[in-house]
């Protein structure tokens, strides 16, 4: 095919793919205002040696595994839960909250998921407190040059998780399109053996077409 052909089935058939990139593009969008909102808080603890010689941040490093194993405990869910209030089981309250650690920065994050930011934001926080609570209990067996101290990086903050409107309003709008192309290919293809203009005559049969007869 030539290029003068693909744009005239553009010229007939883009309608097709403009129809249906509109219409799941639509349904993308009224699917994504339908979802109830989930927010995400996320706090990061900071993890501070007395001293910063090599001994002290390597046993830090290796600390911060066992620090996110302590962390996700439903002992640790259950005493949020009593300090908050919260209505639900330790295993519901583990399920909207993960951890994580980053040696470099020596940092420990909890990221908490609940369709009320606010609340959110206590999760993340109460749960930061307990290890805090937890390190300086160890701190006072410890010798003043041998402790760590854990503090709040940046106090939480709750942003929208999902649903993302914007992007699978995008997504479903570039799926029509693509929708649309095959539905075009199809066509063109189931159609392919229609001989309607003289141009189909000189492609078909390579041979020039001399003369028509016109319609009356």
């Amino acid at each position: 095919m030539e290029l003068r052909d693909y744009l005239r089935i553009l010229r007939q058939r883009g309608w097709v793919i403009i129809l249906l990139a509109v219409l799941t593009a639509g349904a993308a969008f009224g699917f994504s205002k339908m979802q109830t909102p989930v927010y995400e808080s996320t706090l990061r603890l900071w993890i501070n040696p007395a001293r910063l010689d090599f001994g002290q941040t390597q046993a830090v490093k290796e600390l911060l595994g066992g620090y996110e194993a302590w962390l996700q405990s439903s002992l640790r869910a259950q005493s949020v839960i009593n300090e908050l209030q919260l209505d639900m089981l330790p295993e519901e309250l583990l399920g909207d909250v993960a951890f994580a650690s980053d040696s470099l920065r020596r940092t420990v994050q909890i990221a908490v998921e609940n369709t009320d930011p606010d609340l959110a934001n206590d999760i993340a926080a109460a749960w930061g407190n307990l290890l805090i609570q937890e390190q300086q209990r160890q701190n006072d067996q410890n010798r003043q040059e041998d402790r760590i101290t854990i503090q709040f990086q940046d106090l939480p903050k709750a942003g929208l998780d999902r649903p993302r409107t914007t992007i699978n309003t995008a997504a479903g709008a570039v799926f029509g399109a693509l929708l649309g192309i095959i539905v075009i290919f199809v066509l063109e293809w189931l159609e392919s053996g229609v001989v309607r203009r003289s141009e189909d005559v000189e492609r078909y049969l390579e041979i020039p077409v001399v003369g028509n007869i016109p319609s009356q």
